[in-house]
């Protein structure tokens, strides 16, 4: 049995007492495994971008593992706070799940994911953009490395501001004075370019909460 590092994706229901957690790990990348909770909750451990560290107990009848003995390795306090860092983190976990298929995993990845957590956590303001800096990054992740060339068929209106992202690091993206609509627009091209490299579709239902939060 061994003890890994996951960050959770989203979760499953499973009877009244069980649930399947999507998880990223570096050992075995996008996987769901089976646990226990018990009737009176449990829950708290497997919101949407916790990093856990469990131990995986195979079974052998089945490829649905188990995890034992989880412990929270990060509480996140300024993201679970804070109701739009919390809304961005809902947002971050729905776009890996929908875009990761089961077992796959680049590497790096993992811990590319990881350091974006921890990031937003540490920021104290001026995040409304971060979600769109987060698509950017995890394309490269994902090994696509975006150009302004390559998002100008998807870019339509949004180039020039595609075209700002693309050249400033992550504090001055931050600071580029978006609209609510601008930053709508942004999000949906760079999602878009996702479905493309990744050929599938990626609805994310999150997305319209946060354009309220961020209008």
């Amino acid at each position: 049995m061994d003890s890994i590092e996951l960050i959770v994706l989203a979760t499953t229901k499973v009877g009244d007492n069980s649930l399947v957690v999507h998880t990223l790990s570096d050992q075995w990348g996008r996987r769901g495994f089976l646990v226990h909770v018990g009737r009176k909750g449990g829950t708290a451990a497997f919101l949407p971008l916790s990093i856990l560290e469990a131990t995986v107990v195979p079974n052998p009848k089945s490829e649905l593992w188990s995890l034992r003995g989880i412990q929270v390795l990060e509480a996140l306090p300024g993201i679970r706070s804070n109701m739009y860092k919390n809304s961005i983190s809902l947002f971050m976990a729905e776009v890996l799940f929908r875009t990761l298929q089961e077992g796959a995993s680049e590497q790096g990845l993992y811990d590319w994911c990881v350091g974006s957590i921890l990031t937003l956590e540490a920021i104290r303001s001026d995040f409304s953009n971060y979600h769109l800096r987060f698509l950017l990054e995890l394309a490269i992740a994902l090994g696509f490395r975006p150009s302004k060339q390559d998002l100008l068929p998807f870019a339509g209106d949004s180039a020039p501001l595609l075209d700002a992202f693309l050249k400033a690091d992550l504090p001055a993206t931050l600071l580029i004075p978006l609209s609510g609509d601008q930053r709508s627009s942004l999000c949906q091209v760079l999602l878009r370019y996702l479905e493309f490299h990744t050929e599938q579709p990626i609805r994310i239902r999150s997305l319209a909460v946060l354009h309220e939060l961020f209008r």
